[in-house]
C-alpha cells in the first residue's frame, strides 16, 4: 500500500456541525435522552436494568485515597485478592461501599459516558449537564494515586498485582478509554483535571513499559491504548506518548510471548504448576507480530481498535510494514468477513471473528462496539488514503449496525446484531441466548451503550478530513451541516445540504472568510474539494456525473476555473473558488437485490436488498410468521428492478415490556423513513397445519412432519421491508436480513 503523500487528519469536531433531519434528531436523542439515561446506570439508578457499579467503584477508591492521606504512613494498603472476571456482592441490594463490583474494565462505563458529554457539550453548551461531569471528574481525579496509576479494580483489590495479568485484566484498555474521554471534554470545555489525569496516567505507564532493561515488556490486552496515546499526544504536543503508542504496537506477538510469560509468573506467584498448554493468544491479537497477521482473527473488537491502532501509528511514521499490513487486514476482513450491515465478529465463542466466509445470520454476534470499532479502522483509513471503499464500509457500520444498537427511544440497546430472529429459538434454543429479540435496558457488561453514544455524538468527525498539505477539504459522508477548514491560507465553510440517506441529492455553498494575511472575504482562492463517489450508485464515472460545480459552468473548458480528476473514487474539483460558489449532487439510489459471495454457505440462494447505505429486511409486522417461507421474486425484478418500490412513510415505534424487567418496551416514536415494497411470493402452508393455528400443540397426522416431494406452490405477495437499523422497535417478532430467491 502506498499513500503518495495524500494523508489528511478530521476536522475539529466544533468546526462541524450537523443539521440534517436523520443525524440531527440522534444528536438530541442522545444528548436529552441517551446521556442522562446512562449516568443514571452509572449510578445504578435505572429500575430493572443491569447494576453498572462505575461510580460506586471511584467513590470507594476516593474514599480509600483520602483515608491513605490522612494516615500517611500508617495506612495500610489491601493485599491482592483475585475476584474474577466480574465481582458481584453477594447480597445485591446491600454492596460493600469500600469493594470493587462488576467487570475488570468497569472503569470504562464512566470513560465513554463522558467522552459523550464532552461531543455533546461542544455544539450544546449546559451548564447542568457540565456541573453534573466536573461533579463526576471529581469524584473519578479523586480516587488515581499519587503515581498517577487509576484504576479501581487494583486500586481497591491490592496493588501489589497491578501489570501482572495485562491479557485478561484491562488496565490498558481502561486508560485508553480514560484518555479518550479526558480530550473530548478538554476540548470541549478547556478543563484540564480529567486531561492531567489522564497525562499522569500516562506518564506512569510510560515509565513502566519498553524494551529498556527493567521494564515491563507487555502490551495491553485488550487493545484501544494504541489510537488513544496517538490522540494524547495530537493534543498535548508529546510525542513521547505516541512513541508509546509506536512501542505497544511493535512489541505485540514478539517472541518469547509476553503473555505467555506472564502466565508462568502467575503461576509460580500463586504456588501453581505452569503446564504449558495450547494457548489461543490469537484472540489477543498477541501470536505473532503485526506484520506477520494476514488474517482478522480473534475478539472482533479487540482487533479492530488494534487495526486502528496500527493505522493511527503507520500514518504518522509512514512504516511501509505496518501500512500494507493495515492493507491486507482490511481485505480479509471486507472480503471475507464483513456481514452486509457493516457488522463483523461472526461467532458468540470469544466475540471473534470466525472462519472466512463463515457468517450465520441467526447466530451472529455482530456485535455493536464491533460495528463502531470497523469504523476506527475505516476512518484511519482513509487519513492514510482517500479511497471510497473504507468511507463505504465506515458508513455501512454506521447506518446500519450502530445505530441498530440503540432503539428509536434512546432507552434501550442491543448488544448482539443478528441478521435472523425468531424469538422461540432466542428463548429455548441455548445456541442462540446470546441473541435477544428485543433490546436491553442496560447491561453488566455495559460496552455497547456509551460506545453508541459517543460516536453519534461525534459522527461529523467522519464525515471531512483535511489533507495534511492543506490544500484540500474531503467530504467522506453527506450529512446536513458545516464544515469549517483552512485551506491555503483562506477560512473555508461548505454549508452542505443532503437528505441521505433516503434520497441522494443536496449542495454544497462555499463560504470563504478572510485568511491571516486579511484578505476580503470576496477574494476568490486556490484549493480543492473532493467528493466521495459512493459504491451504492454503482458506475464511478455515474457518479462523478452527478456532481456538478459553479465554477465548471464557464464557456468551454479551457476557461472552466474548477477542473475535476477521478482518483480511487473520489471527484477532486480543484482551481478558483468564489463566495457562493456551489457543487450540487444528485446520486442515483437503485434499489440493489444483492447477493453473497458462493462460499457463504448461510447465504445460498438467497437476496438481500440495500438502497443507499441502508440494509432492509423484513418483520413479522409487516409480513406475517414464518419469514422462512417468504420469498423474493428475483425473477420479476431481474426482468423490471423498477418493480421494487421506493415509498416514504412514518414508521410508528412503541412497544410494551415482554417481562417484568420492562424488557423491550419502547415508547411511542414516529421517524419518517423509506420502506421497500418488493414482489415476492409465499410457500404456503399445508391447509392442516395452517388450520391449526399459530400455537396449536397439536396438528392432525394428516399433516406428516415429512412428506414425498412435490414442487411447491407459490402464492403471490409483496414483502415489506424497513431499514434495519428500526427492528425490533415494534415489539418483538420475527426478522430477516436475507431472503430466499
Amino acid at each position: 500500500m502506498t499513500t503518495t503523500n495524500r494523508t489528511s487528519h478530521p476536522i475539529a469536531l466544533r468546526d462541524a456541525t450537523v443539521t440534517d433531519p436523520f443525524w440531527a434528531s440522534r444528536q438530541e436523542l442522545v444528548r436529552t435522552q441517551v446521556i442522562p439515561y446512562q449516568w443514571n446506570a452509572l449510578n445504578d439508578n435505572v429500575p430493572g436494568a443491569a447494576p453498572s457499579y462505575c461510580m460506586h467503584n471511584f467513590k470507594a477508591a476516593a474514599a480509600q485515597n483520602a483515608e491513605h492521606h490522612k494516615e500517611g504512613k500508617a495506612f495500610v494498603p489491601p493485599k491482592y485478592t483475585f475476584r474474577g472476571f466480574e465481582a458481584l456482592p453477594e447480597d445485591p441490594a446491600n454492596p460493600d461501599p469500600d469493594k470493587f463490583y462488576g467487570f475488570v474494565f468497569q472503569d470504562t462505563d464512566f470513560s465513554k459516558w463522558i467522552e459523550a458529554v464532552g461531543y455533546s457539550l461542544t455544539h450544546h453548551p449546559d451548564a447542568e449537564l457540565e456541573a453534573t461531569a466536573d461533579a463526576a471528574i471529581d469524584i473519578v481525579c479523586a480516587a488515581q494515586l499519587d503515581n498517577g496509576y487509576l484504576d479501581t479494580y487494583y486500586i481497591l483489590n491490592g496493588m501489589d498485582r497491578h501489570f501482572t495479568n495485562l491479557k485478561d485484566h484491562h488496565e490498558l484498555y481502561c486508560f485508553g478509554h480514560l484518555v479518550e474521554g479526558a480530550v473530548a471534554y478538554y476540548e470541549a470545555t478547556g478543563k484540564r483535571k480529567l486531561l492531567d489525569a489522564a497525562c499522569r496516567f500516562a506518564d506512569y505507564i510510560d515509565s513502566r513499559f519498553g524494551t529498556e532493561e527493567g521494564r515491563l515488556h507487555g502490551y495491553p490486552g485488550h487493545e484501544i491504548a494504541e489510537m488513544a496515546l496517538v490522540k494524547l499526544a495530537a493534543v498535548t504536543g508529546e510525542t513521547r506518548y505516541a512513541d508509546l503508542a509506536e512501542y505497544f504496537v511493535w512489541q505485540r506477538g514478539q517472541q518469547p510471548l509476553y503473555f505467555a510469560l506472564e502466565d508462568r509468573r502467575r503461576a509460580e506467584e500463586d504456588g501453581r504448576n505452569y503446564e504449558p498448554r495450547e494457548q489461543n493468544y490469537t484472540y489477543y491479537q498477541a501470536d505473532k507480530p503485526v506484520t506477520e497477521q494476514t488474517e482478522a482473527l480473534g475478539h472482533a473488537v479487540r482487533a479492530a481498535y488494534f487495526y486502528s491502532g496500527v493505522a493511527d501509528v503507520a500514518r504518522i511514521t509512514g512504516e511501509a510494514a505496518l501500512l500494507e499490513s493495515c492493507e491486507t487486514l482490511w481485505r480479509n476482513i471486507v472480503d471475507r468477513k464483513l456481514y452486509i450491515t457493516g457488522g463483523i465478529g461472526a461467532t458468540h465463542m470469544g466475540e471473534a471473528f470466525s472462519f472466512d466466509y463463515d457468517l450465520p445470520n441467526d447466530t451472529a454476534y455482530s456485535e455493536s462496539c464491533a460495528a463502531i470499532a470497523l469504523a476506527f479502522f475505516a476512518r484511519r483509513m482513509l487519513e492514510i488514503q482517500p479511497k471510497s471503499e473504507y468511507a463505504d464500509v465506515m458508513e455501512s457500520a454506521l447506518y446500519n449496525t450502530t445505530l441498530a444498537g440503540m432503539a428509536l427511544d434512546g432507552k434501550s440497546f442491543f448488544y448482539v446484531n443478528p441478521l435472523e430472529v425468531v424469538p422461540e429459538a432466542c428463548h429455548r434454543d441455548e445456541r442462540k441466548f446470546h441473541v435477544k429479540p428485543v433490546r436491553q435496558k442496560w447491561f453488566g457488561c455495559a460496552c455497547c451503550p456509551p460506545n453508541i453514544a459517543r460516536i453519534v455524538e461525534s459522527v461529523q468527525e467522519y464525515a471531512y478530513t483535511v489533507a495534511e498539505d492543506g490544500g484540500t477539504l474531503f467530504t467522506h459522508l453527506y450529512m446536513g451541516g458545516v464544515a469549517k477548514a483552512e485551506l491555503n491560507g483562506t477560512a473555508v465553510e461548505l454549508d452542505v445540504t443532503a437528505n441521505l440517506p433516503w434520497q441522494g441529492d443536496g449542495k454544497a455553498v462555499v463560504r470563504l472568510g478572510g485568511d491571516a494575511a486579511g484578505t476580503s472575504a470576496q477574494a476568490p482562492a486556490r484549493f480543492t474539494l473532493a467528493f466521495r463517489l459512493p459504491g451504492w450508485v454503482g458506475d464511478e464515472s455515474a457518479a462523478a456525473a452527478a456532481i456538478t460545480a459553479t465554477g465548471e459552468s464557464e464557456s468551454g473548458a479551457d476557461s472552466s476555473r474548477v477542473t475535476r480528476e477521478i482518483r480511487d473514487g473520489y471527484l477532486y474539483l480543484t482551481g478558483e473558488w468564489r463566495d457562493g460558489d456551489t457543487v450540487t449532487f444528485d446520486f442515483p439510489m437503485p434499489v440493489r437485490m444483492l447477493a453473497a459471495n458462493p462460499l457463504v454457505r448461510e447465504d445460498a440462494g438467497k437476496v438481500a436488498f440495500v438502497r443507499g447505505p441502508i440494509t432492509f429486511c423484513a418483520e413479522e409486522k409487516d409480513n406475517g410468521a414464518n419469514l422462512h417461507l417468504l420469498h423474493a421474486d428475483v425473477e420479476a425484478l431481474l426482468a423490471d428492478p423498477s418493480a421494487a418500490k421506493v415509498e416514504e412513510f412514518d414508521f410508528h415505534a412503541g412497544a410494551k415490556g415482554i417481562d417484568d424487567k420492562g424488557q423491550g418496551e419502547v415508547e411511542d416514536v414516529t421517524r419518517r423513513m423509506v420502506k421497500l415494497e418488493v414482489p415476492a411470493w409465499r410457500e404456503p402452508l399445508p391447509a392442516a397445519v395452517a388450520a391449526a393455528g399459530e400455537g396449536a400443540a397439536e396438528v392432525p397426522a394428516f399433516a406428516p412432519l415429512y412428506a414425498v416431494y412435490a414442487p411447491v406452490k407459490r402464492e403471490p405477495a409483496t414483502a415489506t421491508l424497513i431499514p434495519y437499523f428500526a427492528w425490533a422497535n415494534r415489539g418483538e417478532n420475527e426478522m430477516t436480513v436475507w431472503l430466499r430467491g
